[in-house]
């Protein structure tokens, strides 16, 4: 089954005020005035953005601050010692090549300029979203190599070219500012699972390494106990309180339109559910143990798709259609 969910701006609206009630108390406690839409933001200029400027926030480190992985170092799944069974990890296989990134490196680094066999992905991950989307890494018929821009749209990470500046959002998979305003990125298929399933599955995969030429304590989380809770630390655009905002969520695109299948309507649903959306007929697969969802088409083929949280999915897409396991 599968239903709608509409606004509900009045029930949510109480909570939208005292967010930026919040907000403003911070921001005057730190001496910061309100922005204009022709500021600069961390080294972004944001006029003419295709988000209002003033919804577009700091998230605290400057540009770079964050450090982007370059040139990133793998080892061998035998090698990867540092991981526990139950770690979760992103897991890729693109041109032949599986390769796994670490959450817990992801947490402190959420962009890896890589390469499968020559061909430029870049992996991005917001740990306020729990969003890990892949794309390739060329628009407009270049090369582009991304770095982290310290900036948050909707609680969601904007990295940033390198090459012109511009700031992209990861959940649209759109340039919003800059000289490739509009541009769009080609996403890839991403697994989220534990590294214990990956490594099952891809006895051959290769592993981000810890080596990574900055100094970080990846055996600890800097958002140790976030997903538990229903705060979010940043405003967002458009809530709903149906599911606990932090409750994982796979989010589908297809003809434009937009679908969440919640984990625990999965659940529910027996972990394999055959839907029609948007003309398309896909099986949703999910798997309780590993919290991990994948769908596929008609022909058996992947789909890309994205492990979020509720409020992260909704935001972006209010609109959006919910599978309910529901008669």
């Amino acid at each position: 089954m599968t239903y709608d969910i509409g606004s509900r701006d009045s029930r949510n609206q109480g909570l939208r005020e005292r967010s930026a009630r919040l907000v403003l108390l911070v921001l005057l406690a730190f001496g910061v005035t309100a922005t204009t839409p022709g500021e600069i933001k961390n080294g972004f200029r944001l006029t003419n953005a295709l988000v209002p400027a003033e919804q577009i926030h700091s998230g605290g480190p400057a540009r770079d601050g964050i450090p982007a992985i370059d040139n990133p170092h793998f080892v061998p799944a035998r090698d990867a010692g540092f991981l526990d069974p139950g770690d979760r990890v992103l897991g890729i296989t693109y041109n032949g090549i599986s390769k796994a990134y670490p959450v817990a490196i992801l947490n402190y680094h959420e962009v890896v300029n890589d390469r499968f066999n020559g061909e430029p992905i870049v992996v991005s991950f917001c740990p306020l979203c729990g969003t890990g989307i892949a794309y390739l890494a060329t628009a407009g018929g270049r090369r582009l190599e991304f770095g982290v821009s310290g900036l948050l749209y909707n609680s969601d990470m904007l990295f940033y070219d390198r090459q012109t500046g511009s700031l992209w959002s990861q959940i649209r998979r759109q340039a919003i500012s800059g000289p490739m305003k509009g541009a769009k990125l080609q996403p890839v298929v991403m697994t989220h699972t534990r590294w214990q399933d990956w490594k099952q599955h891809n006895p051959d995969t290769l592993v981000l390494s810890t080596d990574t030429r900055h100094q970080r304590d990846y055996s600890s989380s800097p958002y140790a106990g976030y997903g538990a809770t229903r705060e979010l630390w940043f405003p967002v655009q458009a809530e709903d309180d149906y599911y606990h905002p932090k409750a994982l969520v796979l989010g589908l695109e297809l003809a434009g339109r937009f679908k969440a299948y919640p984990f625990s309507e999965l659940e529910k649903a027996g972990g394999v559910v055959h839907d029609t959306f948007a003309g398309h007929q896909i099986v949703v697969r999910y798997d309780a143990v590993n919290k991990k969802a994948g769908v596929v088409d008609e022909a058996g083929r992947s789909l890309v798709s994205v492990t979020a949280y509720w409020f992260a999915w909704y935001t972006f897409h209010p609109g959006t259609a919910v599978f309910s396991a529901a008669n």
